[in-house]
């Protein structure tokens, strides 16, 4: 684990980012002008960003969590939920853009082999099937650890799918542009701490995992009712297998609009505590996305306008 070099101070925090240089995630990172000021430590793998932040080795743990075309990050999703004890502060929604990298002077009919995260290969499925129909695939824990290691080692015939960032970090030139196979492509990271709950802001999410009492007739519709009953909207809901060896057994990742502050969400998982077998609650942060802050103030100005009006009627209670 090593420091990029970016500090704030001494009492700056020090967050943990799925690294090396380059990654999407490192980017994700530097639009949050707060975070940037932090010192800055690329770690090599997703797990060991949350083993670190855990162990208190650093403040905070960035890392992906959700893609827009392959869904969820099972590395980030399966250790929050069954491995770590973290909370979620805030989410950070990136566009995306995956390019064809290689040394200077490679064509592309040259390239055998293609290195990159799973979740990236997955997404360029059809460029590759189409354009390189024969060519290995090849693993490695970042988009940027790809780029380095093709950029460092110039294995022959080989090239890495990563972003444009990366390619110039790592002397790389671009053979092929927007390889991925849809427009609007986005990931969504999240910052992870040990304890504290962020603040609301009144455009928030609150995530928690719920395990089932028991695998029976009605069991999800029991739980979806708690939101329902409530009109609390879903952004999400993803099952997992619970790790616990048997199939069929299988706990549910939840993300819904609001705050553990607001009463109608404390509520709603009040009744899932006391219904099912367990509810382990992952955070509540302020939303992400592009119009995150916008929705933010107006919700502000409504509750301030609730607010006054609320204070109007009962200075006349007599």
């Amino acid at each position: 684990m090593t420091s990029s070099g970016t500090s704030g101070g001494p009492s700056a925090l020090r967050i943990g980012f799925l690294g090396p240089l380059g990654t999407f995630t490192e980017q994700a990172l530097l639009t949050q002008p707060d975070l940037a000021l932090g010192e800055l430590v690329p770690i090599t793998s997703i797990g060991d960003v949350l083993v670190a932040t855990e162990a208190g080795e650093v403040d905070l743990g960035f890392v992906p969590i959700e893609n827009s075309i392959e869904g969820s990050v099972n590395a980030t999703i399966d250790r929050l939920a069954f491995t770590h004890d973290l909370l979620i502060q805030r989410e950070v929604v990136l566009d995306v853009q995956l390019c064809l990298l290689a040394p200077s002077g490679t064509a592309l009919s040259d390239i055998r082999r293609v290195v990159s995260i799973p979740v990236a290969t997955a997404q360029c499925h059809e460029f590759l099937t189409r354009e390189l129909p024969q060519v290995e695939l090849v693993a490695s824990n970042s988009t940027a650890e790809a780029a380095q290691t093709v950029g460092e080692e110039h294995p022959p015939g080989t090239a890495a799918i990563a972003p444009p960032l990366a390619g110039k970090l790592y002397g790389l030139e671009v053979i092929a542009a927007d390889v991925a196979d849809h427009d609007g492509n986005q990931t969504r990271f999240v910052a992870v701490a040990r304890d504290g709950v962020a603040a609301p802001t009144g455009h928030d999410k609150t995530s928690v995992v719920v395990y089932q009492r028991a695998n029976a007739p009605g069991s999800l519709i029991s739980i979806l009712q708690e939101f329902a009953a409530r009109r609390i909207n879903l952004n999400k809901l993803e099952s997992r297998p619970t790790k616990s060896g048997g199939l069929g057994d299988y706990c549910f990742i939840i993300d819904m609009e609001g705050h553990i502050a607001d009463e109608v969400v404390a509520d709603a998982l009040r009744g899932l505590h006391s219904k099912q077998g367990g509810v382990k609650f992952l955070g509540s942060y302020p939303a992400g996305g592009d119009h995150g802050e916008a929705v933010r103030a107006q919700a502000d100005n409504a509750w301030r306008d609730a607010e006054a009006w609320i204070a109007s009627l009962r200075s006349q209670i007599r």
